[in-house]
């Protein structure tokens, strides 16, 4: 699994032009999974995202996580993230794993996410999805297991 996660001072997606998840300050996490990812793999990665200190505390150093300062997180699917550009302009998306198992393994990573005390909002499995994210700092980090 992989996740880039961006720190954010707001987000929100949209489906068909309605809101289905919105935050504050916070995470959006974009989730992509391949064909042999686990579950054990979602709740690694959402441990490793709940505890990441990329905010700052109250000496202005990057020290916190989402917890210290009342985050929140948008959790967005995001097959892309295992797209083979190496050959030719045409991305390849055959590591990426199908529905069946991606889906399930995004919805266990929010719900470790939610197990921790965070605030989780997300879009919607496999819809055409415009993600609007005000990017703070910037940060973002690239975790994968």
């Amino acid at each position: 699994m992989r996740a880039v996660v961006q720190r954010v001072s707001r987000a929100s997606v949209s489906v068909d032009g309605s809101v289905v998840g919105a935050i504050g300050r916070g995470v959006v996490v974009l989730v992509g999974v391949t064909h042999d990812d686990t579950g054990d793999q979602a709740e690694w990665l959402a441990r490793k995202t709940a505890g990441l200190r990329i905010f700052e505390d109250a000496e202005g150093k990057i020290n916190a996580g989402l917890l210290e300062v009342d985050g929140q997180a948008l959790v967005v699917s995001q097959f892309t993230l295992y797209a083979d550009a190496r050959k030719g302009r045409r991305p390849g998306f055959t590591d990426a794993a199908p529905p069946k198992v991606a889906g399930p393994l995004v919805d266990r990573f929010a719900e470790v996410l939610r197990d921790h005390g965070i605030h989780v909002e997300t879009g919607v499995f496999g819809a055409h999805m415009l993600v609007e994210i005000h990017n703070d700092g910037p940060v973002t980090i690239l975790l994968e297991r």
